[in-house]
């Protein structure tokens, strides 16, 4: 909600910036997708590793 109020107060100010930014924002976010991608597959290799190292801890402390 937050972005449309930001862009619409963009839009009465300065039109042929709002119109930029309407069009370069699916391309930037495009762009950005397999850098995403890339960080969730990272943050689920550090899960896996820390699940692997904490396991004999979890296994201790369950007795």
């Amino acid at each position: 909600m937050t972005k449309l109020l930001l862009w619409l107060i963009l839009l009465f100010f300065c039109w042929p910036l709002a119109l930029l930014a309407l069009v370069l924002y699916p391309i930037i976010w495009l762009l950005l997708l397999p850098f995403r991608l890339v960080g969730i597959a990272v943050d689920g290799v550090f899960s896996l590793l820390k699940a692997i190292i904490l396991l004999p801890s979890t296994v201790l402390n369950r007795r």
